[in-house]
């Protein structure tokens, strides 16, 4: 799974990479080393404008935790922050989205965690954050899908708590760096395939498909991380620093 991931990019830079064609200045999120479910997160979506008719690239912040439609209440989110590739076509929870709303998450790395033996080998096992991003530390497009949420509560469409717009990660059996941490990884979206996977008017689902792939084509860096990570309360790029010597195995040593 996708559980925490990394995103410190200003807005500015993001727009740029992504050739973002609005994007509200009032709306700014803060960079983030921990960045973890029902947390606001930046995305990078197409829609077209009701007035106009034109379809404009946006950069706007997410509840990240899909809430589908037909949910009673937002609280499922929390659950459904990923959606298996292997049934995001066909499970109800996704696949309007996957139709037609699918954006792009970016992410600096992401975090898995694998269960080490406890100090001498002895006592209760800990978990031990590592954070896995591309060899080349350029910046990641993770596949995401979002959706729209109305508030039964709310009186009038035009009320500002009448909306909730969520989003979810895509994720996949994990491969190489990521493959000796977790079973499970997120997929990500190419720079090529970016008009492609944005534009909602591609509903084939294995053509959709055919536009995922893991992170960086697979080429990841993995290393231990600071433990302060498996708090989400905790926020910093001190997060990022190696744990001390011999107190963390090599990814996919034996616990």
């Amino acid at each position: 799974m996708c559980g925490r991931y990394v995103s410190t990019r200003s807005p500015q830079e993001l727009a740029g990479v992504f050739g973002v064609d609005r994007w509200d200045p009032r709306e700014d999120l803060a960079p983030s080393w921990n960045v973890a479910p029902t947390d606001e997160v930046w995305s990078v979506l197409e829609r077209q404008d009701r007035a106009t008719g034109e379809v404009a690239r946006q950069l706007r912040p997410l509840r990240w935790g899909l809430v589908p439609s037909w949910a009673k209440d937002p609280s499922v989110g929390s659950r459904m922050i990923n959606a298996r590739v292997e049934t995001v076509a066909d499970k109800p929870a996704f696949r309007r989205a996957f139709a037609r709303r699918r954006c792009l998450l970016p992410a600096d790395g992401f975090y898995e965690w694998q269960s080490v033996p406890g100090p001498g080998g002895k006592g209760r096992p800990r978990k031990q954050p590592y954070f896995i991003r591309p060899e080349d530390g350029q910046l990641m497009a993770l596949a995401g899908l979002y959706e729209f949420w109305r508030d039964p509560r709310a009186g009038d469409d035009h009320d500002p708590g009448a909306w909730l717009t969520t989003c979810t990660v895509i994720t996949t059996d994990a491969a190489d760096a990521a493959g000796r941490i977790h079973p499970r990884m997120p997929l990500a979206i190419a720079p090529r395939h970016w008009d492609a996977w944005l534009d909602p008017d591609r509903q084939d689902a294995e053509d959709l498909r055919s536009l995922l792939s893991p992170p960086a084509d697979g080429r990841l860096d993995a290393r231990p991380v600071s433990p302060a990570v498996n708090d989400v309360r905790n926020n910093g790029p001190e997060l990022l620093e190696e744990p001390p010597a011999g107190t963390a195995p090599a990814p996919g040593a034996p616990s």
